[in-house]
């Protein structure tokens, strides 16, 4: 018999698959816009890199102490502040595994990236979650859920499901009044997205320590599948993380492609500004329709629709458009959309209009 935390544990549900909707409903051509996935592919170097791996039949490296020191110098930081992760979903995983005990209080928003709500509760620990205001983290109520036995404190921004960005001031604001002692941990999976840091890393990491910033090449480099995440933080908790993290985590692949990645520098502008532009003029339409987008400084966006979220994503579904539903994401009445190439928007919303999901201006 499982532990009865594991019992009470709802697993993560992934977005549909492709594979799936095209055994459902027979369509030739599937546009998928649910897992927020790079629509130009991956990074060419990346794949160049791949091509020419070798000695997989070796454990050649544990340390990736090159690559960590790249990481980290790209933030002003050491080797010795980076830990890597087989995507930052595992970084989560060890954060809760390292640092908290049953009976811990983290404090999460709500909604926000599920993993946390499963990390945190997986250890015995209790997430104390914190609705986000006009979709945005209430830092103020946040802070003032913090008490004596509060270990951790989560910011995920630009959030996930909701995209929305804590301004400057709001960080100004969490950094000055957060206890010492708790553990902040920030994640900025669609960090490259963003059209001002909001802060500085190597400041916030050598400045007030016990801190982790997530981040992750599945998104904007385009190598979700590779699974390669890592994370800056003060030396302190970066060594107690190195002690807990599965020995051989990130494969040999996984870093090659990680170190090509980062020298993609062409990949990495197209990508952004594809989204920049598409996610502008998709929104301003669905705006234009009567339909409420929170602003979004990812490469998603949350809409609502005028029926339940889930009858909204089984429409589209008949349609051949693969959207997340907010009824899965503690969103309801809305869909987060990830920001595809303009004839896959434009099929989006040709889908959403014949559904008749939303009201022509």
């Amino acid at each position: 018999m499982s532990r009865p935390a594991v019992r009470a544990l709802a697993p993560y549900v992934a977005g549909t698959s492709i594979e799936e909707v095209r055994r459902r409903f027979g369509h030739a051509r599937i546009v998928k816009l649910a897992s927020n996935e790079n629509p130009l592919g991956s990074s060419p170097l990346a794949l160049a890199a791949l091509r020419s791996a070798d000695r997989l039949n070796l454990y050649l490296d544990d340390a990736h102490e090159a690559l960590r020191e790249r990481l980290g110098a790209s933030e002003g930081l050491g080797a010795e502040n980076v830990v890597l992760g087989h995507g930052s979903n595992e970084i989560v995983n060890t954060i809760a595994q390292t640092f908290l005990d049953p009976g811990d209080e983290v404090v999460i928003a709500d909604p926000s990236f599920s993993l946390y709500r499963l990390a945190v509760s997986l250890v015995g620990a209790l997430p104390v979650e914190v609705p986000l205001l006009d979709g945005v983290h209430d830092i103020e109520r946040m802070l003032a859920a913090v008490g004596p036995r509060t270990k951790a404190f989560f910011v995920c921004d630009p959030n996930n499901p909701t995209g929305t960005v804590l301004p400057a001031v709001a960080w100004d604001y969490l950094f000055e009044r957060i206890p010492p002692d708790v553990l902040l941990v920030i994640d900025r999976a669609y960090a490259e997205y963003l059209d001002a840091a909001g802060f500085d890393i190597a400041q916030l990491v050598l400045g007030r320590g016990n801190v982790v910033v997530l981040r992750t090449m599945s998104k904007v480099y385009g190598l979700a599948s590779l699974r390669f995440g890592y994370a800056y933080g003060d030396r302190e908790s970066i060594e107690w993380l190195q002690r807990v993290r599965l020995p051989f985590n990130v494969s040999r692949p996984a870093a090659l492609g990680a170190a090509a990645a980062l020298d993609d520098v062409d990949f990495l502008e197209k990508s952004i500004a594809l989204n920049a532009a598409e996610r502008s003029r998709v929104t301003d339409e669905l705006r234009a329709r009567g339909l409420h987008c929170y602003p979004s400084g990812a490469n998603f966006y949350a809409v609502t629709v005028p029926i339940a979220a889930h009858d909204a994503y089984e429409a589209l579904l008949e349609r051949g458009i693969i959207v997340r539903s907010g009824d899965a994401l503690r969103m309801p009445g809305r869909l987060r959309v990830t920001v595809g190439t303009r004839e896959e928007n434009d099929a989006f919303l040709a889908a959403l209009a014949d559904a008749a999901l939303g009201t022509q201006a």
